[in-house]
């Protein structure tokens, strides 16, 4: 495909645009024009097929990818930063993509459907093993397949070249896109004594599994914390969150500076509206637990864990909606 034009952009409107977690102006999959056009524009006029990617704007760090089913598009970050996009065929509403926070759980170059009568499913990228992935696929301009994320095969071979496993991806049917924002310490050092000593005791089995992703679930109806490695619990504690929980939000690590962790977060559902001013309290890590659990937790933490704070239970059988914990295969 042509590569799209843009005339030469200032200093201050580069560094706008990047401060926005905007991609600059170098654009792949766009037919070529003599006509400047915003970042949001050149996303808006992107064609079934078509996708930017500009990497170079953030050349190391965590991913993270954003799909949104009400705009058929794709959203890639790393370390904060918007890196590409792309247009996607998502699940009908026969075979709807389920919308949630998920991570990758299995990477496949050559990978065939055992679902569906052997389909092929170029550089897939497992989300549950139900069938939900991000694929190569057709890409007609409207939701058309059986649940999964079809994406271009360019787009598909760049993204698969960037991502691990383990790393968070999030479906969102809002039409406004959910804007990652940098976050305070989760666990920083020095938290409060729990004030649950009915609560059960901590647990820690990290022999369950001894090497893979890590992720975190806190649960504010539970007033508790799991940790699982490679989709298997080896951890479990009673915690205390500063701040009430009224919707689910995603946490991802990003390269340390300085040898502290750095966060970006995401709050699903997003509706387009500003960030709430900070609280008292906004400063502090938000999650506080005993502290020899919190040491045992740091230490697997690396670029890319995800925690995902919901005020949502994690027992089975109960009211309100369903909190998915990916399990391994």
């Amino acid at each position: 495909m042509a590569i799209a034009r843009f005339p030469l952009m200032t200093g201050g409107a580069l560094a706008l645009l990047l401060a926005m977690g905007l991609p600059a102006p170098a654009m792949a999959g766009l037919q070529v024009t003599d006509t400047p056009l915003t970042i949001a524009d050149a996303v808006a006029r992107l064609k079934p097929g078509e996708y930017i990617w500009t990497p170079q704007v953030s050349p190391a760090g965590p991913v993270m990818i954003v799909v949104s089913l009400a705009r058929q598009r794709a959203y890639v970050y790393r370390n904060g930063v918007i890196i590409g996009v792309s247009t996607a065929s998502t699940g009908t509403p026969a075979n709807a993509t389920p919308t949630g926070v998920f991570t990758i759980l299995q990477k496949e170059v050559d990978h065939v459907s055992n679902l569906y009568d052997d389909a092929p499913m170029p550089f897939m990228q497992r989300l549950t093993w139900g069938g939900v992935a991000l694929h190569a696929g057709k890409i007609p301009g409207y939701p058309a397949s059986h649940g999964c994320i079809r994406l271009p095969t360019a787009f598909a071979r760049l993204l698969y070249g960037v991502t691990t496993r383990g790393m968070t991806v999030i479906i969102t049917d809002r039409v406004a896109v959910p804007r990652v924002a940098p976050a305070v310490d989760l666990f920083a050092a020095g938290g409060a004594e729990i004030a649950a000593p009915t609560a059960p005791e901590w647990q820690w089995l990290d022999s369950i599994a001894a090497s893979g992703p890590v992720s975190v679930v806190v649960s504010a109806a539970d007033q508790r914390l799991l940790v699982l490695r490679n989709g298997k619990p080896i951890g479990s504690a009673p915690i205390v969150l500063r701040r009430p929980v009224d919707r689910t939000t995603a946490y991802t690590m990003a390269a340390a500076d300085g040898g502290t962790p750095k966060w970006s977060r995401v709050a699903l559902p997003w509706d387009g509206a500003a960030d709430a001013p900070p609280t008292e309290g906004d400063d502090r890590d938000p999650v506080i637990l005993d502290e020899r659990f919190r040491q045992a937790l740091v230490k697997i933490l690396a670029p890319g864990t995800t925690v995902v704070v919901t005020a949502d239970t994690l027992q089975s059988g109960s009211a309100g909606e369903a909190l998915a914990v990916l399990s391994s295969e």
